[in-house]
């Protein structure tokens, strides 16, 4: 069985003390910070940050957090979930990550996608009509720069490239690549033509269903004569000790948080039935170490793939609530999943 890893994703969500009052986005920053030493300090593998331009996350610069991680945890990987490369320059994201490649002796890794919101491209100067082309492009050229060689690259969307050398050069000479994948069968074409591992962004229904775009992925690659290359789900969730208290202390910040996106998207109210059912039969993580691990178990196995990132901070959730289901996660869901896969 190819080796399994688990890691954690969060968007840094504006969130709440222990008596409900909204922290600042500098106390969010600094209790992300504290969540990925404790991920470390627990034995996780992957700790991946999101990024975000909207009052309700307090991160819009994840690679600053990664460097704070770098020279304050030991082992685990550090990642982005994702960078929003369709409004980022990839020369700037390749010199940013080879620093804290630097600062953490190796233990970079950076997620590429689309991202899920807008708010980046009117932003940073960027028109939502060029959507498609600009990721498409800056997914290649970042593709070339990571191969820490003389760099010729041109197209539409930024200045070119001749021959030109990008500083600093890491010690391993490459740093790790994963795609993000909503589920489109182009996107998924794109992460094999590339030889992108990819990461497919679960977030709502059985996810079976996703098994043929894994399936599509892994036939592409054999015909390209690429070697398998990993597979890995993002989903959302929350443990607590038990089923009840998970949903109690989960579905108040969904609300909020799904809710308040939901009216800007123009969706249906949140309603508490569609969460259960996510929660019971979909893609939502949330309940006790052995419910997650069994659901977790379904996942990886219809999929698979062979890691899994668990979305952890499900809108506005207290400090003292996440660092729970963080070592709730890490020191029993992942044993059990580990024990369950290795003796079906």
């Amino acid at each position: 069985m190819t080796q399994l890893s688990f890691g954690l994703d969060t968007f840094g969500n504006v969130s709440l003390d222990d008596n409900g009052n909204m922290l600042s986005a500098a106390q969010v920053i600094r209790d992300v910070l504290a969540q990925g030493q404790l991920a470390d300090e627990l034995g996780l593998n992957n700790f991946n940050i999101g990024e975000h331009h909207r009052d309700d996350f307090a991160v819009t610069a994840p690679d600053t957090i990664l460097a704070g991680l770098a020279t304050t945890t030991k082992n685990i990987t550090l990642g982005t979930g994702v960078t929003v490369l369709s409004s980022e320059d990839p020369v700037r994201v390749y010199q940013r990550f080879a620093t804290i490649d630097a600062l953490s002796n190796g233990r970079v890794q950076i997620t590429a996608g689309r991202g899920s919101f807008i708010e980046s491209f009117p932003l940073f100067g960027y028109e939502l009509s060029d959507y498609n082309e600009l990721f498409e492009q800056k997914l290649e050229l970042l593709v070339e720069l990571l191969k820490e060689g003389p760099v010729t690259w041109s197209g539409s969307m930024r200045a070119g490239l001749s021959n030109q050398e990008v500083y600093p050069k890491t010690e391993r000479g490459q740093m790790p690549l994963r795609v993000g994948v909503g589920g489109s069968p182009e996107s998924v074409l794109r992460a094999a033509r590339l030889k992108i591992p990819m990461a497919l962004a679960i977030i709502g229904g059985d996810p079976a269903r996703f098994e043929p775009f894994a399936r599509l992925y892994k036939e592409t690659l054999a015909k390209l004569g690429v070697p398998e290359l990993s597979v890995s789900v993002h989903s959302p969730g929350h443990v607590a000790e038990t089923d009840d208290q998970a949903i109690e202390e989960a579905w108040p910040g969904y609300e909020a948080s799904f809710g308040k996106i939901g009216l800007e998207r123009g969706w249906g109210p949140t309603s508490k039935e569609h969460f259960l059912s996510e929660v019971y039969h979909g893609s939502m993580y949330v309940g006790s170490p052995e419910t997650v691990a069994k659901k977790i178990v379904h996942a990886l196995s219809s999929v698979g793939a062979s890691r899994f990132d668990l979305k952890y901070d499900m809108g506005p959730l207290s400090h003292s609530k996440l660092t729970k289901s963080i070592e709730l996660y890490a020191t029993k869901v992942v044993p059990m999943v580990r024990d369950m896969l290795s003796n079906p």
